[in-house]
């Protein structure tokens, strides 16, 4: 198990880690250990992987033990590493967490499975969950209802805070993204309640408005996680108007990246040109880019490069 474990003061950028597949959709080891290199290089602050951006729900048991054996082994303990298991089948989800513990995991990502049509069906399905976990593994809940389709609100999670203290950071992704963070924040705030880690997503839509609003970090998947990283440490050192101007740079990106569905494929293709793996591939059923696309992003990336520039 990880010397360093996720915990209810954990801070920073994670970024959720692409899994990087060859032409003919195998498992890119390689090009694993690239990646890990290129966000350690960008200065992350841990990684998050086998998420929803991971594809994980396309990767094999073994592939998924494969992929979290490699990554740490790469990491080699600089980082902690924060390994997505969502699955209906609670079974399957505490047999991955705890292997993934064994490697050296800091903490597992958990969001509630389709079909969770109550709240009480997600406090119940959480309380079978952290049974089968037990109190050592912590845990990182995804709210991420776009993707989930389950719909929790700030007084459900906040039990569930309270109900399994295990449970020591959110992977914050709902809409509206502001007011429920400032909500679950302001309650973490009060004395008679525990204080959680709060990272944010949804691509760093919001991001320095949510670091505003008291945000510990952020954990997307954006195919720049080296400004990722800047902004932070902007807010870090109390500058967030320079915070501001740096992210508002990257925004036609940001944007162009944003595109449900198929964001994907243009993530990896950055991440492809940027160095950080060989092919960009998604396994199918998954995007693909065509020749405008690629142009489109051609675009985008010289615009940006000139604008870094002066």
């Amino acid at each position: 198990m990880a010397s360093h474990l996720i915990g209810e003061t954990t801070r920073g950028v994670f970024p959720i880690s692409a899994t990087p597949f060859t032409d003919d959709g195998s498992l890119d080891l390689e090009s694993v250990d690239s990646l890990v290199d290129f966000y350690l290089k960008c200065g992350a602050h841990g990684l998050t992987i086998l998420g929803m951006m991971g594809e994980a729900p396309k990767l094999s048991e073994a592939e998924s033990l494969a992929v979290v054996e490699r990554v740490m082994r790469r990491v080699d303990g600089q980082v902690p590493v924060i390994v997505g298991v969502s699955n209906p089948g609670v079974r399957g989800l505490a047999g991955l967490s705890k292997a993934s513990m064994d490697i050296g995991a800091a903490g597992v990502m958990i969001a509630p499975p389709p079909g969770l049509k109550t709240e009480a069906h997600v406090l119940g399905y959480f309380d079978t969950v952290f049974e089968a976990l037990g109190p050592e593994i912590p845990v990182c809940f995804q709210d991420f209802p776009t993707s989930t389709g389950v719909h929790i609100s700030v007084d459900t999670f906040l039990k569930l805070v309270e109900y399994h203290p295990s449970l020591v950071m959110l992977k914050h992704e709902d809409f509206p993204a502001l007011r429920k963070l400032t909500a679950i924040r302001t309650a973490g705030d009060l004395v008679e309640n525990r204080r959680i880690s709060i990272l944010v997503a949804n691509a760093g839509l919001y991001y320095p408005l949510e670091m505003r609003r008291g945000a510990d970090g952020v954990m997307t998947g954006f195919a720049f996680p080296d400004m990722l990283v800047k902004v932070y440490q902007l807010f870090e050192n109390n500058d967030p108007e320079a915070a501001e101007d740096l992210y508002d740079l990257y925004l036609p990106l940001l944007r162009y990246e944003y595109q449900t569905g198929f964001g994907l494929a243009i993530r990896k293709e950055i991440l492809r040109r940027r160095g950080a793996i060989r092919c960009a591939a998604t396994r199918a059923p998954g995007p693909a880019m065509n020749a405008d696309e690629h142009a489109e992003l051609t675009i985008l990336m010289d615009r940006l490069e000139r604008k870094l520039g002066r």
